[in-house]
């Protein structure tokens, strides 16, 4: 079976299917590759500049560079996970940078109160509006199963189907001659 019998309709639709892959990994992968860590927003704390579901990418630099109104992705005094939150004050105390944060849908300032940083912080480059809900459904193996198994049915459905045809033309070939 050559490529050129296949109906375009089906070879136009493999395409875009392969070429929004290859984006989709393009987008997740490559910043890796160039030194950004990616998140994903899971709470409405960040509403207005990151959605629930959103996938932030930090480039770890500096804490001295921080200011007041960037947004870091940080581990609370006390707290399990990590926050993604902006700083909402930077003052010295005891020779010391303190940094205050608040969510922007936040009413008021953290409840962990001002802390101080490690020598180096992840701060928010970008954004990718809600790509974070597909990467945070691929932590469910049941997801994954579906999202490699569906693909691989379709591939040996495609191939016995192929093989079916084939072995059809040439049984009528064989009894033909």
């Amino acid at each position: 079976m050559s490529l050129a019998s296949l109906p375009f309709a089906r070879r136009a639709l493999g395409f875009v299917l392969c070429a929004a892959a290859l984006l989709l990994a393009l987008a997740v992968l490559a910043p890796a590759l160039l030194g950004f860590q990616r998140y994903v927003i899971t709470s409405g704390s960040m509403t207005g500049a990151y959605d629930r579901g959103s996938l932030v990418f930090d480039r770890v630099v500096p804490t001295a560079s921080l200011r007041a109104g960037d947004v870091i992705t940080f581990r609370p005094p006390g707290q399990a996970g990590l926050v993604t939150h902006r700083i909402a004050s930077v003052r010295v105390a005891r020779g010391q940078r303190v940094f205050t944060t608040k969510g922007d849908a936040n009413r008021t300032a953290d409840a962990w109160g001002a802390m101080t940083l490690p020598s180096r912080q992840a701060r928010v480059a970008y954004h990718l509006p809600y790509i974070g809900y597909g990467l945070a459904a691929l932590s469910d193996r049941r997801v994954r199963m579906v999202v490699i198994g569906l693909p691989a049915l379709l591939i040996a459905f495609s191939t016995l189907a192929g093989l079916w045809r084939d072995a059809g033309v040439q049984a009528r070939t064989t009894r033909s001659a």
